[in-house]
């Protein structure tokens, strides 16, 4: 009928579709058995599926318990096998220190054996015919002539051996440790009660090598890190020490007192126990991974010899008026920053300051480039920045951190400047302006700059 519009006809036909499907279901139910038949045979099929799923997930659970247990078994065997690289290494440094003694000893003797044909040889010269002097003739000495008789005292003199000087001692080997780089990041090497105040510096050399620390109790420390002790005690400040650095066998150190000293570690009277420096395990695999053989208790305190040190200090280097807050020194340059406003380049071959940087010099010429005096300048009358924003801490360290490469020199102070020197001409070559705090420390190489501030910044320039 063309009344009829298109959406009655699609009602229709989704009537007619419904029908159909009722239709189809009857016809299905009139088939009875096989219908049942085939329900019956999918059940039976998820049922088979379901039990091979907890079989293989019986299997995966079995292959996990496996490979914990091969786990374990290698833990066994990688402790088994730090202990015997620690025993190694423990061994090694015995005969290390062995072998030195025995350089040492003969130094000793080579040294007394020159001195004896050193001896022999003056004696046989001053016994020669030629001369006139010789055992049977002792008695015919008055009879020489005067100056016969004023050689025969000159011999004399000379046959006594010469003052000996000291010689330096053999260089401490340097055991290559290795069982450090097998260890889980993080992991607790050591704990060791240094100091009964705040420690103010401290550095190293090399792993399980020489560690030197400062406090505020008025003691430098050397330790040694392989045995976890203090091998001595440096003395000679008259106050707390503010800085130090290790480099080599050479240890320079700067106090409040306002001089630097330079020590030498070879000359340490020391010999390291012998004991295992890694803890034997005990308790569960998880201790072993959260500290790996070497966490746990802090080394007990250890007294050692007086006289240990002794024979360490090289000289002092006075020429500071205030206290030395950071230094530092590469090869035979060591250059000390003060709070007399001024860093001081060191010879250490000669003991002598061969250069002065006056930093409020330097920081008076840039404030007179940069702005006239009287204008409203980012300086001070004394030549200082301004910090800007956070005020800066009243304690902080006027020279904060410093550091030398070659002939470039990097200084941080508390105005929160940083400046370049060239150490050739004496001049500033840059300064970068960017903290709004005291600068504490810094560090650079070939292409970066990082200085670190109390404005609780990072700057890498």
């Amino acid at each position: 009928m063309p009344e009829i519009d298109e959406t009655k006809k699609k009602r229709h036909g989704r009537r007619n579709s419904k029908d159909q499907k009722l239709l189809s279901a009857g016809s299905n139910d009139e088939e009875g058995a096989p219908a049942l038949a085939r329900l019956s045979n999918d059940k039976q099929g998820l049922d088979h599926r379901l039990e091979m799923m907890k079989v293989r997930k019986n299997m995966c659970s079995t292959e996990i318990r496996e490979i914990d247990n091969k786990i374990g078994n290698l833990n066994t065997m990688r402790q088994i096998v730090l202990e015997r690289l620690a025993d190694l290494e423990q061994e090694e440094t015995q005969l290390e220190r062995e072998a030195m003694e025995l350089d040492n000893k003969l130094e000793e003797i080579q040294e007394k054996i020159d001195d004896a044909a050193a001896l022999a040889t003056k004696v046989a010269v001053s016994q020669t015919p030629a001369l006139g002097i010789t055992p049977d003739t002792d008695l015919l000495v008055a009879e020489l002539p005067a100056e016969d008789s004023s050689f025969m005292s000159e011999s004399i003199y000379q046959k006594l051996p010469s003052p000996k000087v000291r010689r330096p001692k053999t260089g401490r080997r340097k055991t290559n440790f290795i069982l450090h780089e097998h260890l889980k990041a993080g992991s607790n090497i050591r704990t060791v009660e240094a100091h009964n105040d705040t420690i103010t510096a401290l550095d190293f050399d090399v792993p399980f090598g020489t560690m030197v620390t400062a406090a505020l109790d008025d003691t430098v420390r050397v330790w040694d890190l392989n045995a976890g002790r203090c091998m001595g005690l440096l003395e000679g400040h008259l106050s707390s020490v503010r800085c130090l650095q290790v480099e080599d066998n050479m240890v320079a150190t700067g106090s409040l007192d306002a001089s630097v000293r330079l020590w030498d570690l070879n000359q340490a009277d020391y010999a390291p126990p012998v004991e295992n420096h890694i803890n034997k395990y005990s308790g569960s695999w998880d201790e072993v991974e959260d500290g790996l053989a070497y966490g746990g208790e802090a080394t007990p305190p250890y007294n050692p010899p007086a006289s240990s040190m002794k024979e360490c200090p090289v000289f002092t280097l006075s020429a500071h008026v205030a206290e030395v807050t950071a230094l530092h020194f590469r090869n035979s340059t060591l250059i000390s920053g003060s709070a007399d406003k001024t860093l001081r380049q060191w010879d250490l071959e000669k003991g002598r300051c061969v250069q002065t940087l006056d930093v409020l010099w330097a920081a008076a010429q840039a404030s007179s480039t940069i702005a006239p005096s009287g204008s409203g300048s980012d300086f001070d009358q004394s030549g200082l920045r301004r910090p800007t924003g956070r005020v800066p801490d009243a304690s902080a360290d006027f020279v904060g951190a410093l550091q030398v490469f070659d002939a470039a020199l990097a200084c941080g102070t508390a105005d929160g400047m940083v400046r370049l020197w060239d150490l050739r001409s004496g001049q500033v070559s840059r300064s970068l302006v960017g903290h709004t705090g005291p600068v504490t420390c810094l560090q650079f190489d070939d292409v970066h700059l990082v200085t670190g501030s109390l404005d609780r910044s990072i700057r890498v320039c």
